[in-house]
């Protein structure tokens, strides 16, 4: 665990608000946008994430870029489309690490 890339990935607001989300993804994103692809399992499209974030796309893209580099997200790509969702695993070892460590 990169406990340094860790924590600085964790030090932005936008980002912050981007995992909260996605740890209970039908309670802030439509569904029904999603199509076929069950958020829960496969994730959440970059472009709800942008649209809830009133940011640009390349924006976004990076930070989620920076959420996966961190092990904190898992991308999966259907299409031209990208999904991010939770790496619930490193979240909680975080936390362990938060608790037992520090």
């Amino acid at each position: 665990m990169d406990t340094l890339n860790i924590f600085k990935s964790l030090s932005n607001e936008a980002r912050l608000k981007i995992l909260y989300w996605l740890k209970n993804p039908r309670d802030h994103f439509d569904a029904q946008r999603q199509g076929e692809v069950d958020m829960d399992t496969i994730g959440v499209c970059v472009s709800q994430i942008t649209e809830k974030l009133n940011m640009n796309q390349s924006t976004v893209s990076q930070y989620l870029s920076i959420l996966q580099r961190a092990g904190l997200v898992h991308a999966t790509r259907i299409g031209k489309w990208t999904y991010y969702r939770r790496n619930e695993e490193e979240i909680k070892r975080i936390g362990s690490f938060m608790y037992e460590e520090l």
